[in-house]
């Protein structure tokens, strides 16, 4: 399994996160156990019984199409990503003023972030961000000068 090999490399203290997109609690469950996993990012439209039958401990991300979609699960640390077709990858971005008179002290923002746009996050108090795309030179293959500049800029933030 690659992902055992991937985990077994990293050094102490790091959570490694599976992302899991429209499978069932048992095999989430075993993938994140057989590889050493800690978390499962669970990146569908599941329903309450899937949460509940998981033994792996697990964030929800909310795929938003409306304002009206940051209020699911607002009593848990979830990650809110802009809805698209295909699941991630697309670099759509959430409309930042769905988020005025919201709190987001649970919320990791996710999809369309980069070096130049995260900046706009001031003031908004996300617990934190999440990217992927916006700092790859292609799709899959990350940049370190991109990783880089955006931590730079996050760290601007606080």
């Amino acid at each position: 399994m690659e992902a055992k090999k991937i985990t077994a490399l990293l050094p102490p203290f790091v959570q490694c996160v599976g992302l899991f997109v429209n499978e069932d609690a048992k095999s989430i469950d075993t993938v994140c156990k057989d590889s050493g996993m800690d978390i499962a990012q669970i990146h569908f439209e599941a329903d309450e019984d899937l949460y509940n039958s998981l033994e792996i401990k697990h964030i929800k991300v909310i795929r938003a199409q409306s304002r009206a979609d940051l209020d699911k699960y607002k009593d848990e640390y979830r990650i809110v990503d802009a809805f698209v077709e295909n699941y991630g990858g697309d670099g759509k971005r959430v409309a930042l003023e769905w988020f005025d008179e919201v709190d987001c002290s649970k919320i990791i923002l996710a999809g369309g972030l980069n070096s130049d746009n995260v900046r706009e996050l001031k003031g908004l108090n996300f617990y934190g961000v999440d990217v992927s795309s916006g700092v790859e030179s292609k799709k899959g293959k990350k940049n370190s000068c991109k990783m880089n500049a955006f931590i730079k800029a996050v760290d601007e933030l606080v």
